[in-house]
């Protein structure tokens, strides 16, 4: 099917309601048609709720390995997806929280798998341009030796561990769209995210950076998984989200990594935390969970040259607006709860 030439384009985000899909959506939805479809296994219908009466955005609630077909939508037939079709399609969907990550590893096998076709198939239909949501997890684990990765580091890996569904998903994943670009001349591209984090990253799911915020504003002790010396890279979901932007205006089909060079352990980021919010919390350590591990540090040089890109938003700047965010969006919290939630 011809794109053709119309007023806005109709753009898909698979995953929409997550962390960086929801952002993706709020950058898009002014001057474009949005179609948001998430199921909300890990996205969160408060992300979106603000556009759901904008006239440019549509919500469906459905799995992605679900979607076959865009036009038995009924709500859709405002964009006429029948006659023009999809331009953009941004693939995001797949389970992501730490904690529940044991009770989604069919969803997230099915995600990597089942739903990246899906994606990919429509993108055939329309000839559509397809942006894939890849992992810094493709590396392998962590060599200290050689701590940072360009895109053609790559180790071994066992297949066969618990947490196998995501790292050896998200290469499968990645295989899948690079043998449709092959096989059927679409324009597919692949984008690696090492750590993001900013506004809208869910609470009590094990990712820190939000926890320790809340913890922080009632004074409660900020909880890290792990040891005093682990360590992580953190990337502003603005300067993901223009990186997101840059790439698939581009004719490069990366991959490209995504991500700041810069590492710190998380205790000095937890104590900046508690600096910020003028908070007496306290720093304990607990085990580390089953999803999380120690990341390799990204090498960016490609996606500079390439796509001009870099991160910009320097990281007391970016904790700062999180931290507003926080204040304004925090609800009660129930520490018991959040307590049982933990053990």
């Amino acid at each position: 099917m011809s794109n053709g030439v119309f007023e806005k384009k109709n753009i898909l985000i698979l995953g929409g309601a997550g962390f960086m899909g929801s952002h993706l959506c709020d950058k898009l939805v002014a001057d474009n048609n949005v179609i948001c479809i998430d199921n909300f296994i890990s996205g969160k219908r408060e992300n979106i709720d603000h556009l759901l009466s904008h006239e440019n955005f549509i919500f469906i609630n459905d799995d992605v390995n679900n979607l076959v077909d865009l036009e038995k939508y009924k709500e859709l037939e405002r964009f006429k997806i029948k006659f023009q079709g999809v331009q953009e399609i941004y693939n995001f969907a797949c389970p992501t929280n730490p904690k529940n990550f044991s009770q989604n590893v069919i969803e997230t096998l099915k995600s990597n798998g089942l739903g990246t076709m899906r994606g990919l198939d429509l993108a055939v239909k329309y000839k559509a341009k397809f942006l894939h949501s890849s992992s810094s997890v493709v590396y392998g684990p962590r060599d200290d030796k050689k701590p940072v990765v360009v895109e053609n580091s790559y180790h071994a890996t066992n297949p066969l561990t618990p947490r196998s569904c995501y790292d050896e998903g998200k290469k499968f994943a990645e295989t899948l769209v690079y043998t449709y670009r092959q096989f059927y001349g679409i324009d597919a591209k692949i984008l690696r995210f090492f750590t993001t984090y900013g506004p809208r990253m869910p609470l009590f799911v094990g990712h820190m950076i939000p926890d320790f915020i809340v913890a922080a504003l009632d004074g409660q002790p900020l909880m890290v998984y792990g040891d005093n010396k682990f360590s992580m890279t953190l990337c502003h979901i603005t300067d993901a989200i223009a990186a997101c932007l840059k790439m698939m205006a581009s004719n490069e089909a990366g991959p490209f990594n995504v991500g700041s060079a810069q590492e710190y352990k998380v205790s000095e980021i937890s104590q900046k935390i508690i600096k910020m919010t003028d908070s007496k919390s306290e720093i304990h350590y607990s085990d580390a969970l089953l999803f999380m591990s120690r990341l390799s540090i990204p090498d960016i040089s490609l996606i500079k040259e390439k796509l001009e890109w870099f991160p910009i938003v320097t990281l007391d700047k970016g904790l700062e607006g999180t931290i507003e965010y926080a204040k304004a969006h925090k609800v009660m919290v129930d520490w018991n709860q959040v307590e049982e939630i933990k053990d």
